[in-house]
């Protein structure tokens, strides 16, 4: 597939047909995946194919109370789990919503289901001593995992990043017999979608590309008069 058609046709597919994504499929996704970016070329990735139905069983039920929360923040109109602000979010709220959610509700069954996890001491953090939530450090792994996003798009094959997981890190770091030096980025399933999207709703650049400042005016691609 040409590239910017990969691009614009990778969705979130959270549906998956009852076709097998081979092993073989599977490494030539990674075997590609690979070639991604990262701080110093550390390559601190390190991904987990969960094929136990077992384990697959115990991590919906981890992720059970973070989908509760979640779906109760949606319910508000608040962005879930937001590092900015207060929530109104109570846990009556929380307790009253259901664990319902799609792709969760049937994990067990997902073709292809990756956790990628990376090593802490591979990362560099420009802003670890800022007063916020850390966001540079994802810099070392979030390309590769895209990357396995957009090569499974190649293979005709769809795919969702998530990375509620994290919420849980502990005891899926105990189930997963992580070291305590790595951490969870994303857990990834992957199959054929039920519905391949081909017309994806995106804002366009103007309304989030600006010009020199914040404040500046948008950058439309377009030469000044």
């Amino acid at each position: 597939m040409d590239v910017y058609d990969v691009m614009r046709t990778t969705f979130a597919a959270r549906d998956f047909t009852d076709q097998e994504v081979s092993d073989e499929v599977l490494f030539r996704i990674l075997d590609n995946a690979r070639f991604a970016p990262s701080g110093g070329n550390r390559q601190g990735w390190k991904v987990l194919v969960i094929k136990d139905r077992e384990v697959r069983i115990q991590l919906k039920a981890i992720l059970g109370p973070t989908i509760r929360q979640y779906r109760a923040s949606q319910n508000i109109g608040e962005t879930p789990f937001s590092p900015v602000g207060e929530s109104q979010l109570t846990q009556a709220m929380i307790d009253e919503t259901p664990t319902t959610f799609p792709l969760v509700d049937s994990l067990e069954k997902a073709p292809a289901l990756l956790v990628v996890c990376v090593d802490l001491k591979e990362v560099c953090a420009f802003d670890k001593d800022l007063d916020r939530v850390g966001l540079i450090s994802g810099g070392s792994v979030y390309p590769f995992a895209w990357n396995i996003l957009l090569a499974a798009r190649n293979e005709q094959l769809g795919g969702v990043l998530t990375t509620y997981l994290a919420h849980q890190e502990q005891v899926v770091s105990e189930l997963l017999d992580l070291p305590y030096d790595h951490a969870v980025a994303a857990m990834i399933a992957i199959g054929e979608p039920v519905r391949q999207l081909t017309r994806l709703k995106r804002n366009p650049v103007e309304e989030f590309t600006f010009i020199d400042r914040f404040s500046g005016p948008s950058f439309t691609g377009k030469p000044s008069s």
